[in-house]
C-alpha cells in the first residue's frame, strides 16, 4: 500500500441473525472473493454485528467471549493476504458485558486497534442489552491516519470532528442501518465527508431480518463531497481506488480547520 493511494473493498453482505456459524462461513467466501478480486484490496470492511446480527435478546448467549473467534480468523486472513483488514463490528463478550466492537488489523495479522460503539441505538433496544464504548477510534493503517465510528455513531459530528482533528483522513462506518431511512443514511455520510474534508468509507448490511429491511448502499465518498462508489441493495463486494493526496489538496482549498473559533463554541 502506497501512502497516497488506498483499495478498498467492502463486503455488503447478508446477515443470519443469530447465527453466527453461517455468518462466519458467509464472510470467508466474501473475504475469499475480495482478496482474489482485481484490484487487490489494501483495506476490507465488513458491515456491523456482522457475526449475530441484532439477536439481542440472545446476544450474551451468542457473543464471541473475548472476540477469540473472530481475532483468529482476521487475523490469520490479514497476514496470509497481506492486507488491512476493518473488521465491521461483532458482538463481543468480555466478562459480563456485551459490546458492539470494531477489530482492525495490520498487513501483519496484527490487530492495532479496537473501538466499541459509543453511541447506542434505542430504536433497536442496543442500550438494554449492550455497554457503550468509552473512548474514540483512532486507528492507523499503516502510514494512513483514519478514524472509525459504527452506523448510529454518524448522527453525532461531534464524534467525526474530533477524529478529523486528531488528523484522520478516512473514516470507515460499519452499520446496520434500516429502511426508509436511505436519505438520512446518504446525506449523514456526505456531511460527514464534507465538513471534515475527508474520505468517509460505509459498509452497510443488505437482506430482512425479522420485520427490518436492510437497504446495503455501502459507500465511499470523497472530501468534497462526491460519491466514489455505492453499492445497490444486493450482497455484494463493492471496490473503490482513492487518493488521498486529495485531503490535502481540500484542506488546502478551504482552510476549515483554520478558520474554526472554538473558544466560541
Amino acid at each position: 500500500m502506497s501512502t497516497n493511494t488506498l483499495n478498498i473493498a467492502l463486503l455488503q453482505m447478508d446477515i443470519a441473525i443469530g447465527e453466527p456459524d453461517a455468518n462466519f462461513a458467509k464472510l470467508e467466501t466474501l473475504l475469499a472473493e475480495a482478496v482474489n478480486g482485481s484490484p487487490k484490496p489494501d483495506v476490507i470492511v465488513f458491515p456491523e454485528m456482522w457475526n449475530t446480527g441484532y439477536a439481542l435478546d440472545r446476544i450474551h448467549e451468542l457473543a464471541d467471549p473475548n472476540g477469540e473467534r473472530t481475532d483468529a480468523l482476521l487475523s490469520a486472513f490479514s497476514r496470509e493476504h497481506g492486507v488491512h483488514i476493518v473488521g465491521g463490528s461483532i458482538a463481543e463478550k468480555v466478562g459480563a458485558d456485551v459490546r458492539n466492537t470494531i477489530y482492525v488489523y495490520d498487513r501483519e495479522g496484527n490487530k492495532v486497534a479496537d473501538y466499541s460503539k459509543i453511541h447506542l441505538f434505542r430504536l433497536m433496544d442496543e442500550e438494554k442489552y449492550l455497554v457503550g464504548g468509552e473512548r474514540v477510534g483512532a486507528v492507523q493503517l499503516g502510514e494512513v491516519p483514519a478514524g472509525v465510528m459504527i452506523c448510529y455513531d454518524i448522527r453525532f459530528p461531534e464524534l467525526a470532528r474530533k477524529l478529523a482533528l486528531g488528523g484522520a483522513k478516512v473514516l470507515f462506518v460499519p452499520a446496520e442501518w434500516p429502511k426508509p431511512r436511505l436519505h438520512h443514511w446518504r446525506t449523514l455520510l456526505t456531511a460527514r465527508a464534507i465538513e471534515n474534508q475527508m474520505f468517509v468509507v460505509s459498509c452497510n448490511r443488505v437482506g430482512i431480518s425479522g420485520a427490518t429491511d436492510f437497504f446495503g448502499h455501502s459507500m465511499v465518498i470523497g472530501p468534497w463531497g462526491e460519491v466514489i462508489a455505492e453499492g445497490d441493495e444486493s450482497e455484494r463486494i463493492i471496490r473503490a481506488s482513492i487518493n488521498l493526496d486529495d485531503v490535502d489538496r481540500v484542506r488546502k482549498t478551504i482552510p476549515i480547520f483554520e478558520d474554526r473559533r472554538p473558544s466560541l463554541y
